[in-house]
This record gives C-alpha cells, structure tokens and sequence, in this order.
C-alpha cells in the first residue's frame, strides 16, 4: 500500500513551533516510507482565513525545507463539492435541520442531567409544518448529524467502529460529540466534514496531527462509516507547550516560525526546539 499523508493548515495566523512539529513529522514519515506529502489549506472560515497568512504559510514551510505536491488543494476553491457527501446524509434522514441558537443550545444543556458539554447536544428534526414555517421565514439552521439515528442506520457495525492510532486499535465513542454540526444554511461544510472527504478524495492513507484533535478520530471513523469513505491511520503526536505550559497557539508570537527566523533561528534550530534535531 502506497503511504500518503498530509499536512492541513488553516490560514488564520502563522505557523508556531506546533506546526512546525506537526508538518516535519508528516514530511519525515512520508520521505521514509517513500510515501507521498500533500499540503492542504483549510480555509472554509472565510471569516477568519487571510491571504497574508496562506502566502506565509508557503513560505514557512518552504523555509523549513519542506516540499508538497501540486497543486495544493484550498477548500475554499471546492466548497460545491461537500454538499455531495451532505446530500447524501440528508437523503438517508442522518442529519436534521437545528434551529437553535448558541444560547438555547446551553440552557438546553444546562437544564440536562449531568451539565453535558456542548459538542454533546442532542436534538432531533421539528416537526414539518413548523419547519416549513422557519424556512419560509428565513431562519438560520445548522444541519446536525443525528447520533441516534446513524447508531441505528449501522446497528452492531456502530459498536465495532475502531481507528488505528499508531499501532494500537481504539475504540470509537462518536459520543463523545454528540449531534455534531456539519453545515449551517450559509455555510457549506464544517472541519469535520470537508477533512474526511478530502482525506478519502487525495487518498491519504495516514493522518499525522497533534494530539489535541484525537478526540475527532472517534466522529471522522463514523462519517467515513456512514459516507463509504477508506479510513486512514491515525498518528497523533505530543503537543509543544509554551512557557505556561499550555499548548502553543497562533496568538503566541514569540514561538511562530517567522518571529524565530527574524531572530536568527535556522530550520535546524527548530528541528531541535520541537524534539527533532
């Protein structure tokens, strides 16, 4: 099997020292397996995303000694392409539209049993004269994926859903998300949807990422489930901590790849600041 992986940065800030772990894995595996390492640019926020930023994260990367495959795939370029995996959850009645806004969403929650977080929202489809009614108003909605209903829609393939992290099998808990949001009205795919396509459409066959998106493994096995998507193997690595001890984000200029190469720091110096020199 031929190795494929990827590195998937969002163009909202620049690339910190936690970047530049999570792309030089990625490069270092796919060199060594004689593999193939593809770039790809997440910019579905088109409120957040910044050209300034997608031009640095070229230059970035390409500084650091890193080379991709072209052209790079920019989800924004392609987002009439997701609604063919959402159709398709839509036609099988495995997403409904949610109407709720943020804050009826936590007093739903917040009148719950056990105070369940957010991502853990369960809900279900309004009844169709009502909804009709929202739509005719003109009423934002986000298309949720039904836990319950894809629970059912699998049967006992939902408890065998498994990923491979490294070489160790882990059981899936798509439960831990709940009714996750794959699209809104105006918006045409979520992180978690328009990842796992791209991931089966470039056929990546191992997803190298930072240990803070393991948790998302346990819903993309379900959607590769539900859609009849291949399923890569996952390798989450250790996370680089700031001074605080906190994982390092895009506001943490001190520790971004180009507040370090204007102070002198060579691609070799940041090999050895994230464990790899």
């Amino acid at each position: 099997m031929s190795f494929v992986t990827r590195f998937a940065p969002s163009p909202t800030g620049y690339l910190h020292l936690g970047h530049a772990l999570s792309a030089l894995t990625a490069f270092d595996a796919a060199r060594a397996a004689n593999g193939r390492f593809l770039l790809r640019i997440e910019d579905i926020d088109l409120g957040r995303a910044r050209p300034e930023f997608e031009a640095a994260i070229y230059e970035d990367l390409a500084w650091l000694g890193l080379s991709w495959e072209e052209p790079v795939r920019r989800q924004s370029e392609h987002m009439a392409e997701y609604a063919e995996p959402l159709q398709d959850l839509i036609g099988r009645g495995l997403v409904y539209r949610c109407f709720r806004t943020r804050k009826e969403i936590a007093d739903a929650i917040a009148s719950a049993p056990h105070g369940a977080a957010e991502e853990r929202f369960a809900g279900e489809a309004l009844p169709a004269e009502e909804e009709a009614q929202r739509l005719a108003a003109g009423d934002a909605f986000a298309w949720r994926l039904s836990l319950k209903k894809a629970r059912a829609a699998l049967g006992p393939a939902y408890f065998a859903l498994v990923f491979e992290d490294e070489t160790a099998p882990v059981r899936a808990e798509p439960e831990r998300h709940g009714d996750v949001v794959l699209a809104r009205k105006d918006f045409g795919a979520s992180y978690h949807l328009a990842s796992v396509w791209d991931d089966a459409l470039q056929g990546v066959t191992h997803v190298t990422r930072g240990e803070d998106l393991r948790e998302a493994a346990h819903l993309h096995v379900l959607l590769q489930k539900l859609l009849g998507l291949p399923q890569p193997v996952y390798r989450h690595h250790r996370l680089v901590l700031g001074e605080d001890g906190k994982r390092l984000a895009k506001r943490d200029r001190s520790a971004t790849l180009r507040a370090l190469r204007d102070a002198g720091k060579t691609p070799a110096d940041v090999r050895a600041l994230v464990g790899l020199g």
